[in-house]
């Protein structure tokens, strides 16, 4: 499967995905709005199972001022007036099964790129009832756009760990510790990124270690940002 090798690598090697991009809000009569700026990483293994692959990954990513672009512990909630406590993304596991179904691929010139679009509507962790301040449906919607672009050349190849560069554009409701209770409107995060070899020294220090390797086997359930704030804060 081509997209093995442009998402991770075929030969199980660990591959470091880093995105950086901006977050951007709207309440139904207001915005939108450049709340933050956004940077992060996936650290990736892939690896053959039941016919397809399994895709180990866990991630983490910190928000930014929007100007200065340094990581924020606390913000001054512009839509609210209230200061509350910014909780970074450190999701652990996020993975997948791959290989059931050909991704959409579509050739422009000596450039291929690969879309993967996520639709999900599923039952919030975060039920209005119990979280009146940090929810305000208790059906979770959002949208996951990912693109990914590789040279033919690389991809013609062969080689088990093909370069690329990505875009992701998320569309999600408004996150849980912004405290903005049943308000409407939401947030579009608009980031662009690549392999590396390595993430910026500022994203390494602030992660860890642990969130700079891949999973070594598949475990569930996957952890969002809704699920940690659940078990983290509790209502």
């Amino acid at each position: 499967m081509d997209f093995i090798r442009v998402r991770a690598s075929a030969d199980g090697a660990e591959t470091i995905s880093y995105w950086t991009g901006d977050v951007y809000g709207w309440q139904d009569d207001d915005g939108p709005h450049h709340l933050f700026g956004f940077e992060g990483l996936n650290v990736a293994r892939a690896v053959e199972a039941d016919g397809g692959w399994q895709l180990l990954t866990r991630e983490a990513a910190l928000y930014l001022d929007p100007k200065t672009r340094q990581v924020l512990d606390s913000w001054d909630n512009p839509l609210t007036g209230r200061e509350v406590e910014v909780r970074h993304v450190f999701n652990d596991p996020v993975n997948q099964r791959l290989g059931a179904y050909p991704v959409p691929e579509t050739r422009l010139g000596g450039q291929v790129v690969y879309n993967v679009d996520i639709r999900l509507a599923y039952p919030s962790p975060l039920k209005v009832a119990d979280y009146p301040e940090n929810s305000a449906n208790d059906t979770y919607r959002a949208l996951e756009l990912f693109q990914f672009f590789v040279a033919a050349a690389d991809l013609e190849s062969g080689v088990a760990d093909v370069p690329c560069v990505f875009s992701w554009c998320r569309v999600s409701p408004w996150l849980p510790w912004m405290a903005m209770g049943p308000r409407g409107g939401g947030l579009v995060y608009h980031c662009r990124g690549a392999k590396v070899s390595e993430a910026p020294e500022r994203l390494r220090e602030r992660v860890g270690e642990h969130f700079l390797h891949a999973p070594a086997e598949w475990s569930a359930p996957n952890v969002t940002s809704w699920t940690d704030f659940a078990d983290k804060v509790g209502p």
